[in-house]
């Protein structure tokens, strides 16, 4: 049987790394629990240089026997460093088994998506509990004024450390308004429109060269007042 060697899971951390794990006991009868050829790798922002890393551990020679698993956990990922992972993910060296977990694949880029197998996907479920940021609450329930206010401030990075925060505190927001509009539920027509602008939105964040500024105008645009009581 062909069995797939690269998956992605739509998770937070700790919970896709779970569910990795367990594949590799099960699918692979490898301990997991101090096998060195279990290996988890934690980022809050995927670079092109922790991209290349990944690859050069996943190219070497497991310790024991044959089989190597390669747990890759990042709050988000460059575009530049997915495009790093293209083809390690497309032909990922022999006996490796590579896991990238994330807390939204709406960020994924296609050409990543399609070369692996999507093991796990619960945003409903996941988005429904997700701890809602202080900045998003404030967003939502700002005036227009105050919006522009804070987007301001979300965009006046004065070098790329500054600049790399704030575009984590504007995910934070679109991810918390992303998670008060499933607390609304699907009853609402107009939800599942929101959720797919907020799926666009946050993937173009993903990119350093997008417009935050104009990413957040819109956004602010299309949030319904009824998230913002």
């Amino acid at each position: 049987m062909n069995r797939h060697h690269a998956f992605v899971i739509e998770a937070e951390a700790e919970e896709g790394i779970k569910v990795a794990q367990a594949w590799a006991g099960k699918e692979l009868g490898m301990k997991v629990q101090g096998n060195p050829d279990v290996v988890v790798m934690k980022y809050g922002l995927l670079s092109v240089e922790d991209a290349r890393r990944v690859a050069e551990l996943a190219a070497g020679r497991a310790f024991a026997g044959e089989t190597k698993v390669v747990i890759i956990a990042a709050s988000r990922a460059y575009h530049e460093a997915q495009n790093a992972l293209l083809k390690l993910f497309e032909e990922p060296p022999a006996g490796a088994y590579l896991f990238l977990i994330m807390p939204s694949l709406g960020g994924l880029l296609p050409t990543l998506r399609s070369r692996v197998q999507v093991l796990a996907q619960g945003a409903a479920s996941r988005s429904s509990k997700q701890e809602i940021s202080k900045s998003a609450e404030e967003f939502m329930k700002a005036s227009k004024e105050k919006r522009s206010a804070m987007l301001k401030k979300l965009t006046s990075g004065r070098d790329e450390e500054e600049k790399r925060e704030l575009r984590e505190e504007a995910i934070a927001i679109i991810n918390g308004i992303e998670a008060a509009a499933y607390d609304v539920g699907f009853t609402k027509p107009y939800i599942p429109e929101l959720l797919e602008d907020i799926q666009v939105l946050r993937g173009h964040l993903y990119d350093r060269s997008a417009p935050v500024k104009m990413i957040l105008e819109h956004l602010s645009l299309v949030i319904p007042k009824e998230l913002g009581k």
